[in-house]
C-alpha cells in the first residue's frame, strides 16, 4: 500500500466513511480544546463583565439600550480580539507584544462603537461616566486576566503529570525548526516538553546541528523508547520521498498510544497563508492563499467601508480646496486617473490629485524623481504630504482598493518587475492599499534600484502572511507619523 493510499485509509476508514475525528485544526496539548475555547472567549467575557460592573457601580439600570450595547460589545470584541490572538502574542513576544496588540484592538473596538453611536445617533442614551470609566478599566482587566491565566497555567504545569512529552523523528531542517519553536515557546507555553530526535544518521553525519544529548537513537529504537518513557506526541519530520520508511514507522507505532503528527517538508518553502482545508471532503493543503476568506473578507471590507466613509465625510472640504488648488496652479484636470492592477491582477482605475504637468499612463511610465521637472510646485507639496492620495478613499468605497494593502504600481512597472522579481504577482491576491507595510517600514517613494523594489515586495508578501485587523490598525497609526516626518516622497 502506498503512502497516499495509507493516508486515504486513515481519512476515510476501511468502509469508505470519512473519519469524523479528522479535520483541519490546531494541535493542542495540556488543557486541550477546553483551554482553546476558554482562550477564545476570555477577552470578550472580561470586556462585557467589566462594562456590567461599571454599570452597577454607577447604579445604571440594565434597560434595553444597555442590553443591546452589551450584546454588540461581545460580538465586536469576539471578532477583533480573535484576530489579534493575544494568547499567541505571549509566545511570540511576551508582555510588550501583548500590550501593543491589546492597545490596537481596544482602539479599534472603541472606534467602532463610537462610529455606530454617531451613525445611529444613540450615543446620548448612554452615561458618559460609565463609558469613560469602562474605556479605562476594561483593557486593564483584560491584561490582568491574561497575567492570571498565565500564572494558573504555570501552576497547572508545575506537576509532571500535566506535561506532554514529545519527540521528533528526523533531524531535518524542518525538524530542527520545530524543536526550536517548542523549546523557545516553553517560556510562555510550558505544557509541551521536547525530549529529543530520532534519526538513522549518527552524530558525526549530523554535525553540530544536533547536540549529542538530543539524539536519542535510530528509527528502530523509537517504539521501545515511546513505551518506556511515556511519550505523548510524535512529530514525523522525514522527507516526503521516504515513503517506505514512514509506512514502516507508522506500522511499528501501532502498539503505542502516542499522538502522531506528520510535518511535511513542503513547509520549508515560502508559503502564503498556508493551512489545511478540504474540497468536498478531500483534504488539501493551502500553499498560497489570500488571507481574506469568509469572515475575514467581511471584516476587512466592513472596516474599509467604515474608515473610508468617515474620512471622506470629514475631509470633504479639504478635498474641494485641494481640487481647486490643482486647477488654479496648473492647466489640466484636478484628478489624475491611472490604470493599475487590482485584486487578482485585474485592471482598475485609481484616482489621485494631479501633481504633474503631464498625465502619463502608457507603456512607459517614469517614476517621479527628486527635482523632477514634471512635478508642479503645488503638486510637490501634495506628494510630500501624501495629500494627492486622498481621492483613493473613493476607490476604497468602490471596492477597487483597501485602506491597507500592497501599494498599486503603474501597469508598465508591473509588467517590468513581474519578470525580474520572483513572487511579484502574489501581492495581487489582495486589494491594493492606500498605505501598506512597506510604506511604514521606510520603503516609501522612488524605487530606483531592483533591490529597493525587492525589499518592497518582501514587505507586501510579509503582510499577506501575517495579516490581522490589529496589523492593519498598527499600519494606519504608523502611516500618520511616517507622512509627517518622512521626506522620501517627491
Amino acid at each position: 500500500m502506498s503512502l497516499s493510499q495509507q493516508a486515504q485509509q486513515v481519512i476515510w476508514g476501511s468502509e469508505g466513511k470519512k473519519n469524523p475525528m479528522l479535520h483541519a485544526r490546531r494541535v493542542h496539548h495540556g488543557v486541550g480544546s477546553i483551554g482553546a475555547f476558554v482562550q477564545s472567549i476570555m477577552d470578550p467575557v472580561i470586556i462585557v463583565f467589566s462594562l456590567f460592573v461599571v454599570m452597577l457601580i454607577y447604579q445604571v439600570p440594565l434597560n434595553n439600550e444597555y442590553k443591546i450595547l452589551l450584546f454588540i460589545v461581545f460580538l465586536v470584541s469576539l471578532v477583533v480580539f480573535k484576530e489579534a490572538d493575544l494568547c499567541q502574542a505571549w509566545k511570540s513576544g511576551g508582555f510588550r507584544a501583548q500590550g501593543g496588540r491589546l492597545l490596537v484592538c481596544w482602539s479599534l473596538l472603541t472606534g467602532i462603537l463610537l462610529f455606530f453611536g454617531y451613525a445611529t445617533k444613540t450615543s446620548h442614551e448612554f452615561s458618559r461616566s460609565v463609558l469613560l470609566t469602562w474605556f479605562v478599566v476594561a483593557p486593564l482587566l483584560v491584561l490582568t486576566g491574561h497575567l492570571t491565566a498565565r500564572f494558573l497555567l504555570r501552576r497547572f504545569y508545575a506537576s509532571e503529570k500535566n506535561i506532554h512529552r514529545a519527540v521528533i523523528v528526523g533531524a531535518s531542517s524542518i525538524g530542527r525548526k520545530l524543536a526550536h519553536r517548542i523549546t523557545r515557546g516553553k517560556r510562555f507555553d510550558p505544557g509541551l516538553s521536547f525530549a529529543g530526535f530520532f534519526d538513522d544518521r549518527n552524530a558525526q553525519r549530523l554535525g553540530d546541528d544536533v547536540p549529542d544529548a538530543m539524539l536519542l537513537g535510530s528509527l528502530e529504537n523509537l517504539p521501545a523508547y515511546v513505551q518506556a518513557h511515556k511519550i505523548d506526541q510524535i512529530y514525523i519530520a522525514l522527507p516526503m520521498m521516504t515513503e517506505k520508511r514512514i509506512l514502516k514507522l507508522l506500522d511499528d507505532l501501532k502498539d503505542t498510544t502516542a499522538s502522531i503528527y506528520f510535518v511535511p517538508d513542503i513547509f520549508v518553502f515560502d508559503l502564503i497563508q498556508a493551512g489545511l482545508g478540504e474540497v468536498n471532503g478531500i483534504p488539501v493543503v493551502a500553499i498560497c492563499e489570500t488571507p481574506f476568506c469568509g469572515v475575514n473578507h467581511l471584516l476587512k471590507r466592513l472596516s474599509d467601508i467604515v474608515l473610508s466613509s468617515i474620512i471622506l465625510l470629514f475631509l470633504a472640504p479639504l478635498l474641494l480646496l485641494i481640487g481647486m488648488g490643482v486647477k488654479l496652479t496648473s492647466p489640466g484636470p484636478a484628478l489624475f486617473k491611472q490604470r493599475r492592477y487590482g485584486l487578482d491582477g485585474k485592471e482598475i482605475i485609481v484616482y489621485k490629485f494631479r501633481s504633474m504637468a503631464v498625465c502619463e499612463d502608457g507603456n512607459d511610465v517614469r517614476q517621479a524623481r527628486r527635482c523632477d521637472s514634471r512635478v508642479t510646485p503645488f503638486g510637490a507639496f501634495l506628494r510630500r504630504t501624501s495629500l494627492d492620495e486622498l481621492p483613493q478613499f473613493i476607490n476604497v468605497l468602490q471596492g477597487r482598493m483597501s485602506v491597507v494593502g500592497p501599494r498599486p504600481h503603474a501597469i508598465a512597472h508591473n509588467e517590468t518587475y513581474r519578470k525580474l522579481i520572483k513572487g511579484y504577482m502574489v501581492r495581487h491576491k489582495v486589494r491594493p492599499g492606500i498605505t501598506g507595510l512597506a510604506q511604514v517600514r521606510g520603503l516609501r517613494g522612488e524605487t530606483e534600484t531592483l533591490d529597493k523594489m525587492q525589499a518592497r515586495i518582501d514587505c507586501d508578501l510579509d503582510y499577506l502572511r501575517h495579516w490581522s485587523m490589529a496589523l492593519d490598525m498598527k499600519i494606519i497609526f504608523k502611516t500618520i507619523f511616517v507622512v509627517l516626518r518622512d521626506q522620501r516622497a517627491y
